[in-house]
Formats: structure tokens, C-alpha cells, sequence
């Protein structure tokens, strides 16, 4: 087990599966303690119970991250369980695909919702502890989607395109108080989420991939780890492209 994260605390949403699953085991081998957060608690304590296994402290909490009264609890909640956060991964993200035409403004405001207004909040609530501490870092999972765009995914892209703008004003607003605020594009990862497209459309993305195939969820957590380590203490603002060349 890499101690690079020693002493630290990371809260992960969306940690119950795919890759806030794979974050939340890695920083955990990277010696952090881990929240793992999630709307479905069972599937999160499952998260936290295999850390535990490791010997790492870990615990599972349920949160809505699109609902500001839930996210102000759980970071409370947080901070008297833990005593600090000094890692905090917006990872939690949803899907509503249609196309423009046929969207409906439920589908617009679900996964804008979550994939937005949660990493707004979750930013809020946990910079107010990272400034008392003057440390923090804050990495927001975007998506290549929110680069290139995608047909039938307007809601989708809009949402991980928005990320990338308040990553980089979060990183101007709180690099001043040892902070740093990231995003992580991830590009076609193996999750659940992809595993429900039909074998066209995998196809269809597999040939825009110069790598020739799908990336792991543990690809991308590799990418968060590396940006809480002390070898990405002075990179901020930016977005790492993990996507195997697509973009």
C-alpha cells in the first residue's frame, strides 16, 4: 500500500460502483480515509466494507448531492466522523439521453441536477473546511463528451462542459488557500453505464479510439490519485484527458 495520502480524507461521490467505486478503493490504497457517498446506501456500504477489509477507515453515507440541505448534513457529517476532508471528487453523474427534439425538461433538469448543481454544492460546503485548513483538493469527473459533444446527449454534455468552467473558477477563486480544483475527462470507460449501449454504438466509439478499446474505471481513478498526490501540488485549472486518444 502506497502512504502518499496518509493522514488524509477523501469524500467520493457516486462511490457505490463503477468509477467512484474504483476512486474511492484507490485512494484508499493511496492511504486515505475514505466517505463514500452515495444516493443508494447499500451499494456504498459495500464500497466502505472492502476498504475496511484493507485496514483503512472508511464509512458509507447517503446523499442527494442535488438537494442543498442533504449535502450541507452529509459534509457535517463528514467533518464529525472524520475531523477534516481534504480530498473531495465530484463524481456522482447520471444520464437522460434523448434528443434535443424529444427531451423534455424533466430529462434537462435531472442531469444537470446532479451532474452540475451536486458538484456546486458539494464544492461549496467542503471549501469552507479546506480554507480553515488552508489544504485542499478538489477533482471534478468530467466527460470527453462535455469536450466534443455527442448527438442525443445535449443535457449530458452540458453538464460535464460545465464542470470544466467551474473547475477552472474554482481554481482561481481558492488557489490562494492551498487548493487545488481539477477536472478528469475520462474518455469510453467500461462501467455500467456503457455496458447498457447496444454492440453498434460500441463499435461506432471503439473506432474513434486510436488505443482500440474501452478504458477501466481503474484508468481513471489513477488520474485522480496522481492529481491528490504531492506530484500534482502545483497543477490546477486544468482538464486531464483520459480517453486513449479519442479526443
Amino acid at each position: 500500500m502506497s502512504m502518499g495520502l496518509n493522514n488524509k480524507v477523501a469524500l467520493v461521490t457516486g462511490a457505490a460502483q463503477g468509477i467512484g467505486r474504483a476512486i474511492s478503493l484507490r485512494l484508499a490504497n493511496d492511504g486515505a480515509s475514505i466517505s463514500a457517498c452515495d444516493v443508494n446506501l447499500p451499494l456504498a456500504e459495500q464500497t466502505a466494507g472492502d476498504i475496511r477489509a484493507q485496514g483503512v477507515k472508511a464509512k458509507a453515507f447517503r446523499v442527494n448531492v442535488a438537494d442543498d440541505g442533504d449535502v450541507d448534513r452529509v459534509v457535517a457529517e463528514v467533518i464529525q466522523e472524520f475531523g477534516r476532508v481534504d480530498i473531495l471528487v465530484n463524481n456522482a453523474g447520471i444520464t437522460r439521453d434523448a434528443l434535443i427534439l424529444r427531451m423534455d425538461e424533466d430529462a434537462w433538469d435531472a442531469v444537470l441536477s446532479v451532474n452540475l448543481k451536486g458538484a456546486f454544492l458539494l464544492s461549496k460546503y467542503c471549501a469552507k473546511w479546506m480554507v480553515k485548513q488552508h489544504y485542499g483538493r478538489i477533482i471534478n469527473i468530467s466527460s470527453v463528451i462535455g469536450l466534443m459533444g455527442n448527438p442525443g446527449q445535449a443535457n449530458y454534455a452540458a453538464s460535464k462542459a460545465g464542470l470544466i468552467g467551474l473547475t477552472k473558477t474554482l481554481a482561481k477563486e481558492l488557489g490562494g488557500r492551498g487548493i487545488t480544483v481539477n477536472a478528469v475527462a475520462p474518455g469510453f470507460i467500461q462501467t455500467a453505464m456503457t455496458e447498457t449501449l447496444s454492440q453498434e454504438s460500441k463499435d461506432h466509439y471503439l473506432k474513434q479510439i486510436p488505443l482500440g478499446r474501452m478504458g477501466t474505471s481503474e484508468e481513471i481513478a489513477g488520474a485522480v490519485a496522481f492529481l491528490c498526490s504531492g506530484d500534482g501540488a502545483y497543477i490546477s485549472g486544468q482538464v486531464l484527458g483520459v480517453n486513449g486518444g479519442m479526443y
